[in-house]
Order: structure tokens, then sequence, then C-alpha cells
């Protein structure tokens, strides 16, 4: 586990690409391209937030990063979590660590509330994981996605950071 880095962002291209060409857990329907890629990690790591690789041997299995929840003002306590495994790395415990990893570094910078946007209220796995660190289900958005011929529900699971709300920042 470590923080990424340019030079990680292809294989972190591969195994988003993958997600959104087979899966539901991205609402995106074309994979963006690398540059989008590096775009997006810039601007994370621009804002001083956590954007981790998991390196299995000499392979990324997977990547974590949280970004802010939304961009208003009043929302600055708040960050929301992506994770994604290589398909073939599933099982082996690597989002529970990047997950892990994520919660220690935001409470450490001072936020107060994680939020999880699960694509597909089916996503087991991924309800799962969140549920195992500490998250809590507090709603489902139906049918607010259409992707594979089909309507796709959104779970919306949170976790306090640190003291959470029980006192002011």
């Amino acid at each position: 586990m470590r923080p990424a880095t340019a030079a990680d962002l292809d294989a972190v291209h591969a195994i988003y690409a993958h997600h959104v060409l087979k899966g539901l857990a991205s609402f995106e329907e074309v994979p963006p391209t690398r540059p989008e890629i590096e775009r997006r990690y810039r601007e994370v790591v621009g804002q001083g937030l956590p954007w981790l690789v998991a390196q299995y041997g000499d392979a990324i299995a997977g990547y974590g990063y949280c970004a802010l929840y939304r961009t208003r003002s009043a929302y600055r306590y708040s960050l929301e979590d992506s994770i994604y495994v290589h398909h073939d790395m599933h099982g082996r415990g690597i989002g529970s660590t990047l997950l892990d990893e994520l919660i220690r570094r935001c409470e450490a910078a001072g936020y107060r509330q994680l939020i999880a946007v699960i694509g597909d209220s089916a996503h087991a796995a991924s309800i799962n994981l969140h549920a195992s660190a500490g998250f809590l289900r507090v709603g489902t958005l139906r049918s607010v996605g259409f992707k594979f011929g089909r309507w796709v529900d959104s779970v919306i699971m949170q976790r306090p950071l640190g003291s959470g709300d029980a006192k002011e920042p």
C-alpha cells in the first residue's frame, strides 16, 4: 500500500476501464482516456487528498482515493471514497486494505464523514466491504442509472471519521 504516482496511472487506467466496460461499480459507459485519468488524479492529490495503490508482487492490484463529496463550502468535511480492484485479484483483502488506509488518512487530515456511493444495490461485495469498515447504509437511490440495458440503483453508505458530528471542527 502506498500513495499513487503518475507512473501508476497506466495500471489505474486499465483497472478502471475494465470496471466501466464490465461492471456497474461505475456509471460511466465509456472508459475515460488515460489523460483524463491523469487529470482526475492530479485534481485529487492537488487538494491534498489520498490516492493510493495496492501492489501485489510487481503489479498494481487495485487503487482507491477520496475526493470531495460535494464542492460547496459546507461540505468541506465530507469525502467520498472510490475503490477499484483488478478483476483477477478479488477476494485477497485488497479492497479492505485500501479502504482501511483511506479511512486512517482522512481521519488524520481532520475530515468528519466518508460517503460511499455504490453502483447497483446487488453489489454485495462492495456493500459488505463498506459495512465491515463501519459504514451504515443510509439510502438507496432507485433506478438512477441505466447501463447494460437495465435500470440500476445507487446505494449510499456513510461512516463518521474521528469524532464525526459529536463536536464542531
